[in-house]
């Protein structure tokens, strides 16, 4: 090749192929594998997946869910959702329920996702209506455990929503349920033990579908406010005692129990337990710790003024915080006498349950620090002194009288006295000496 002479190249002949590009709508339209099928051999694909799995399958496109929602709003979930009996509680079965159940929760909040929260509610209540054991006063099986199940459906579905929207589904519920009437009636018009069966349906529906099964204190305490807050002090008193009070083996709430007789310590283990869970939360909106102490006092005078043991005993179980705020807010208001007399129950509750009755010293010291003057530190020292000797009294009364106590009754009572107080004046004198 002669020097000096540009090199000549011929270009390459490339051939294009135009491909043309298709929308999403475009490829879900007329070539969606699902809508070429018929709407029975779609669910007979469906029928074949477990509720879980159906949840995972309304995630894949709106469509998929679309699909999903329209195969549960048939009969045929009916038999997949409902084919456990509920009314075999000693079923082996019923031990995967509770997981039945969870995944049915999943199910419908994957599928309503896209709904507003009213929607969704109503979506839900549609499908279960047709159950009679998920319904107030609807199934009649004593040992039905539907409430329980729907319970835990319901909290399902509604883990990690807001407080506002947690308000609109317990408004929801009460316009479906008529609950707020239903605790008008009892707690207002009614006398406590009046009417046994409506007290355990509240109680039943109540625990079982917003109380025990949440997720945590924060939202056990976000519905049982919710239930209080629209009532009067003495009708919330009287609903947390429907709600939580000592119960005879599931039968009727115990009142008059409360008022003659003393009840052991797990008779009265939940009531301290819903109080202590209004009182270590302060700072709540509308809601106080002096909101809780004075709810005590109304619970502890229903249906009458309470045996001072079991009111004793309530503070006890309640702690030793909860106790020295009520006893303190009793100490404003002038009553050393009775503050007096419901201490040397205590230090009789104390040694009856086991308990170390070195708090209940520190107890009587703080009390007696935080009285203004010597007259009325005096005054509290000699009532209490004065209250260990009318109890012997009055035991002495009851024995000579034949009231309620035999020979063992008395010689037991009198020791338990005698010992809880040779043991509360040994530890005051020890600490009093130290």
């Amino acid at each position: 090749m002669p020097r000096g002479k540009a090199r000549k190249y011929s270009r390459p002949s490339w051939n294009y192929r135009q491909v043309a590009v298709k929308t999403r709508s475009q490829m879900m339209d007329s070539r969606n594998f699902f809508q070429k099928l018929p709407i029975e051999v779609f669910h007979l694909i469906l029928d074949k997946l477990s509720v879980l799995e159906l949840s995972v399958f309304s995630l894949a496109s709106k469509n998929m869910n679309g699909y999903v929602m329209d195969y549960i709003s048939t009969m045929t979930l009916r038999g997949k959702t409902m084919h456990q009996n509920l009314h075999k509680t000693d079923c082996p079965e019923q031990e995967c329920f509770g997981k039945h159940f969870r995944d049915l929760g999943i199910l419908f909040k994957r599928c309503t996702m896209l709904l507003p929260t009213k929607e969704r509610l109503k979506c839900i209540l549609q499908k279960f209506s047709q159950v009679p054991c998920f319904l107030w006063e609807t199934c009649s099986a004593p040992n039905c455990i539907g409430l329980s199940r729907y319970g835990t459906f319901l909290q399902t579905i509604i883990a990690g929503w807001d407080e506002i929207e947690c308000q609109r589904v317990f408004h929801f519920l009460c316009e479906v349920t008529n609950l707020l009437n239903k605790i008008e009636t009892v707690t207002t018009i009614r006398k406590p033990g009046l009417k046994c069966y409506e007290e355990l349906e509240l109680r039943y529906f109540c625990r079982k579908v917003l109380l025990d099964l949440s997720m945590n204190q924060s939202d056990c305490q976000f519905w049982l406010l919710q239930l209080l807050k629209p009532w009067p002090m003495v009708s919330q008193a009287h609903l947390l005692l429907i709600l939580y009070g000592p119960q005879l083996s599931e039968g009727p709430i115990i009142w008059q129990d409360l008022v003659e007789r003393e009840l052991p310590q797990d008779a009265l283990w939940e009531l301290a337990s819903s109080l202590l869970l209004l009182f270590n939360k302060p700072k709540l909106k509308d809601w106080t710790m002096q909101t809780t102490l004075s709810i005590f006092e109304e619970i502890v005078a229903i249906p009458q003024p309470w045996h001072v043991e079991n009111v004793a005993r309530l503070l006890v179980v309640c702690g030793n915080n909860f106790c020295y705020t009520v006893l303190a807010s009793r100490v404003q208001s002038g009553f050393i006498r009775d503050i007096a007399k419901l201490i040397v129950y205590i230090i009789l509750v104390c040694e009856k349950d086991g308990y170390e009755i070195g708090w209940v010293v520190h107890l009587v010291q703080q009390l007696h620090k935080s009285l203004g003057s010597e007259v009325q530190r005096f005054a509290f020292v000699h009532h209490l002194e004065n209250t260990f000797s009318e109890i012997i009294v009055d035991l002495l009364y009851m024995y000579d009288e034949g009231n309620r106590l035999d020979n063992g009754n008395f010689f037991t009572a009198t020791f338990l006295l005698l010992e809880a107080s040779a043991r509360f004046h040994a530890k005051f004198l020890h600490l009093l000496l130290k």
